[in-house]
């Protein structure tokens, strides 16, 4: 059996395994808890709001059962224990699809179209990084739900190189600058998170980066326009009537980062989540990756854990994970 050393050192950085730990779990529990009430309206929920792990419910499922976004997310990290390498990503996503490859409990029973469509033109034999969805109406957040794992391989990469994998990553499903614009702000918000962080701070100091570091990177300023509730002001000032929680990428990104940055921790950021209504395992995904990073995988509440699908495979992979980024370095082929 491989030994696993707890900490990933660099030169100046150091990674925990507990902070892939608190990222993965954290994204996992979060779905977990929306999948029962996926696409239930926010005021059915405020009539009977989730406020704890519940099973069955929209797909009959038992409780812990994580969806698509959890099991693409598993997949991406499974294939960076490796090489970067766009080809096996795709082949991971396709493996899901056709041998219902890290589900949760055998099979497939929920994807999205837009992914749908682009795994089956990777079937095809389309270059991974022209297989997303790239027009206007593609924007769903099925790249944005997946991408964290990105995170501890580009984390110490200069600006453009993380820009650049995340553009690729995205691609591979949906390649329209507004969804990766989505993910790059999502892993630049997680990537100041890492490190013990004031989330205020975190959110400020992305604010005021973010635009000047996408100017530098050439995109057109209009690219820019969807997001102004996260640019220009205080996501946290808005009421709760005016958040989104629909599957458009947007929506799901300022839904998320409102839920951490109007809560005190973990569960109240992830339960928030959730009862949003709509697409409730996202949602609860996307915050719940924050939400462990900032909070740490101790503060995930361990009931919730431990009812979770293939909790012991998920260590094992965090444990991969963390063992290849300690053995190997960076290496992004995928840029060459």
């Amino acid at each position: 059996m491989e030994e696993y050393s707890d900490v990933y050192m660099e030169p100046s950085h150091t990674i925990s395994l507990n902070q892939i730990r608190s990222a993965l779990f954290g994204l996992a529990v979060g779905d977990a808890l929306g999948v029962p009430v996926e696409f239930m309206n926010r005021e059915a929920l405020k009539r009977n709001p989730v406020t704890d792990m519940s099973g069955y419910g929209m797909y009959n499922l038992p409780a812990g059962t994580w969806s698509d976004d959890s099991s693409l997310s598993f997949c991406l990290a499974e294939a960076l224990t490796e090489d970067f390498d766009m080809g096996r990503i795709a082949r991971k996503f396709v493996k899901w699809k056709d041998k219902s490859y890290w589900t949760p409990r055998g099979s497939v029973f929920d994807i999205g179209i837009t992914t749908n469509r682009s795994i089956n033109r990777l079937k095809r034999g389309i270059k991974p990084e022209l297989a997303g969805g790239s027009t206007e109406d593609s924007n769903g957040n099925g790249s944005l739900m997946r991408i964290l794992p990105l995170l501890f391989h580009i984390k110490d990469m200069p600006l453009n190189e993380r820009f650049e994998l995340t553009r690729l990553v995205s691609s591979i499903t949906h390649s329209h600058i507004r969804s990766v614009i989505a993910c790059f702000y999502y892993l630049e918000f997680a990537r100041l998170l890492i490190h013990p962080s004031d989330k205020l701070e975190v959110y400020k100091t992305l604010r005021r980066e973010f635009i000047g570091n996408l100017d530098s990177l050439g995109i057109n300023p209009e690219a820019f326009e969807p997001f102004d509730k996260l640019l220009t002001d205080d996501i946290f000032a808005f009421n709760e009537e005016e958040i989104g929680s629909s599957g458009y990428v947007v929506e799901t990104l300022e839904a998320s980062t409102w839920c951490l940055m109007t809560t005190d921790s973990y569960s109240a950021a992830v339960l928030k989540a959730v009862n949003l209504g709509g697409d409730t395992d996202t949602t609860s995904a996307v915050t719940g990756g924050l939400a462990g990073l900032l909070y740490g995988y101790d503060q995930i509440p361990k009931r919730w854990i431990d009812v979770l699908a293939r909790k012991n495979d998920i260590e094992d992979l965090c444990r991969r994970l963390a063992n290849r980024l300690q053995a190997n370095g960076i290496d992004h082929p995928g840029l060459q």
